[in-house]
């Protein structure tokens, strides 16, 4: 018999917030992997001891964040009415049901006024690396960089061009050293002292975002963008680093000083690198065997003109220190510039009756000049790793964890886009987001280890 449904909406139930939580939800598996106490201690010196009216606890303040980035709640306000309804967040901040939820203004209140200027997001995210580490979930052995861009708050229609000094790059100071010995070794004169200053080109500055910077480059959008450099451990996709910078910086300007960032703050052990092709440079290479690692990059395409014969046409010959041509002239030693290229010219009384000068050069002086960089040695090295089994193996690897990490970030982390505004905001994005990511993974990894493991 088909009866009328009754309301029991204002009836008395005794429950408790444990009994109503799914026992295989993920806050349950983050509660029981993850100790945030660590938080306090580190935020606080940043509340005043006796004064003023009790905070929001700083471990709910953040344990919160972490549950939009793992659930996808891009908006703060949004995310507030979420944690207002839902019986699973509530228990994880240890939230009656009863409680009044705080306003979301307390998140940019906090930024504003008490995280502005500190490293707490950085001192969060190596934390939680350090207990992936403590549980056996980094070997820190191969590590694999990319870099993955973040769509600015900002029109990209609406800009000012401005002379803008572009990044200082972390080899400078070894390549102008590299550069006095090798004209010192071919009899050359010092060049004269002179400060290696970062490039000054003109820039398009977003009115609405002027920290993000205007990205152009091949199969990407155009527009303003943040980039987020992020490096993975091979063994679980544990994240070990995170950089962020405007959109129109190179990925291999930061890259070997975030590496030594690594090294010394978690003691890893790294034994090789898993890079794209935008780190296939001799900078790169060299800086790598400096700090004896092995090197895997991406095959990058060789660009030129048209009809022009390839850089690969001309054979470099290392005992006699010439390239040859195709048709066996030597390209003889003639300088090395400050930007540590050298540079082979050919006897221009030859060429000009050569039959393929027009394929070979549209100097006017019929001379064709070929350049190599002092650290070409290491990057061809770097190069042959690509070639090998071993090499193969890495490289096929990529995808599977930097790539994967930020398909996961983008999919499931709300990371396609700067949540805010400036390079301070867009930096505590990047690092809370990749925090959230290590969380999930720590306390998947660590449950499916206890269901598997002996009682």
């Amino acid at each position: 018999m088909l009866k009328r449904p009754t309301s029991h909406q204002t009836e008395l139930e005794m429950v408790t917030l444990e009994s109503l939580v799914p026992v295989d939800h993920l806050l349950r598996k983050v509660d029981a992997a993850i100790d945030f106490g660590f938080i306090r201690d580190l935020t606080e010196g940043l509340y005043c001891p006796d004064n003023g009216r009790p905070p929001i606890a700083p471990e709910v303040l953040f344990k919160a964040l972490f549950i939009g980035y793992l659930f996808g709640i891009r908006s703060e306000r949004q995310l507030m009415r979420e944690i207002e309804v839902n019986v699973a967040y509530r228990w994880f901040l240890g939230l009656r049901l009863t409680d009044k939820v705080f306003d979301a203004s307390t998140f940019s209140q906090n930024r504003r006024r008490r995280f502005d200027g500190t490293d707490i997001a950085q001192n969060i995210f190596d934390h939680i690396v350090e207990q992936a580490i403590a549980q056996g979930l980094v070997d820190g052995t191969v590590l694999y960089t990319d870099s993955t861009h973040l769509k600015a708050s900002a029109n990209k229609g609406r800009f000012d061009v401005e002379l803008v000094t572009k990044s200082r790059a972390d080899y400078w100071d070894a390549l102008d050293q590299a550069v006095s010995v090798d004209r010192a070794a071919h009899g050359k004169k010092p060049l004269k002292p002179k400060p290696r200053e970062p490039q000054i080109k003109e820039t398009k500055i977003s009115r609405t975002d002027p920290d993000a910077g205007y990205m152009v480059r091949d199969g990407k959008p155009k527009g303003f963008f943040y980039l987020d450099h992020r490096t993975v451990d091979s063994k679980h996709n544990i994240i070990t680093d995170t950089h962020t910078t405007a959109g129109n910086v190179h990925d291999s300007i930061p890259y070997l000083g975030r590496l030594d960032r690594q090294k010394e703050r978690f003691g890893l052990d790294i034994k090789a690198v898993g890079l794209d092709a935008g780190y296939a440079n001799a900078a790169i290479a060299q800086g790598l065997e400096e700090r004896d690692v092995l090197g895997v990059t991406g095959y990058l395409r060789p660009s030129g003109r048209k009809g022009m014969m390839r850089k690969r046409a001309f054979t470099y010959d290392s005992g006699a220190n010439v390239y040859r041509c195709p048709e066996d002239q030597a390209l003889l030693y003639a300088t090395t510039d400050r930007e540590g290229y050298r540079h082979y010219k050919s006897d221009p009384s030859k060429c000009k009756g050569c039959p393929l000068l027009a394929s070979c050069t549209t100097n006017p002086k019929a001379q064709k000049t070929i350049t190599r960089h002092v650290w070409a040695d290491a990057r061809d090295r770097t190069d042959a790793h690509r070639l090998t089994d071993w090499g193969k193996r890495l490289n096929a690897r990529r995808k599977e964890t930097v790539e994967r990490s930020f398909a996961d970030a983008k999919q499931l982390f709300g990371h396609r886009y700067a949540r805010y505004r400036g390079i301070t905001g867009a930096k505590w994005q990047c690092l809370l987001a990749a925090t959230a990511q290590n969380i999930k993974k720590i306390a998947t990894v660590m449950d499916a280890r206890d269901k598997t493991s002996p009682a």
